[in-house]
């Protein structure tokens, strides 16, 4: 058991060493720019991802200072659009109720990015078709080879792979880190976290 945390943990250290600095400050370029023409945030991601993409929502808004939203947050019409319109089309049904445009921006979790061929996330797969036929940008926070995403994007984080059996958990562990890092960089952070507010207070 002691090896297993040992590993995990040394495993985190490097995936931080390799984590790519220019690609993480390309997201943020997009995301100052997206902000300052008053575009709005779409984050995309299933499982997990979804949950990341939820809890950066927050981020977004309350930090950011963008509008941002996850359409995995309202159940009713997620379920509903896959009832009635199937999982592939669920994303791009609803950015275009949303009114999507080319002002605005998807970012992707995930931890594969999408793969057409193997059939696995085409609801992401075709929700950056559809943000790149408006020319509305495409970011990404994903894991393995990036996938879709990555062959896509205006600007992606790929979360490098350092052990092959652990790459879910390692992915989705440092979306969470890339987001935080993006919403607390000098070009992005809108308004103070509470804790740190409250210690210069004292």
């Amino acid at each position: 058991m002691s090896d297993f945390i040992s590993d995990f943990l040394h495993d985190s250290t490097t995936i931080i060493e390799r984590l790519d600095r220019a690609a993480i400050a390309g997201v943020v370029q997009h995301l100052a720019a997206l902000r300052e023409r008053g575009g709005r945030l779409f984050l995309l991601g299933v499982g997990g991802s979804a949950a990341n993409c939820s809890h950066a929502v927050n981020d977004f808004r309350k930090l950011a200072g963008i509008e941002a939203y996850a359409p995995t947050d309202n159940v009713s019409e997620l379920t509903a659009r896959i009832n009635d319109e199937g999982w592939a089309g669920v994303f791009v049904g609803w950015l275009k109720a949303s009114r999507f445009t080319a002002e605005d921006a998807i970012l992707i979790m995930s931890v594969g990015g999408g793969d057409r061929e193997r059939n696995v996330s085409p609801n992401l797969v075709e929700a950056i078709d559809y943000a790149q036929s408006i020319g509305a940008t495409v970011l990404g926070i994903v894991g393995r080879d990036g996938g879709y995403t990555a062959k896509k994007a205006d600007a992606c984080v790929i979360v490098p792979v350092v052990n092959s059996e652990a790459v879910t958990p390692q992915t989705e562990a440092f979306q969470g880190v890339v987001w935080h890092l993006i919403v607390s960089h000098p070009d992005i952070k809108f308004a103070p976290t509470k804790w740190e507010s409250v210690a210069k207070a004292q």
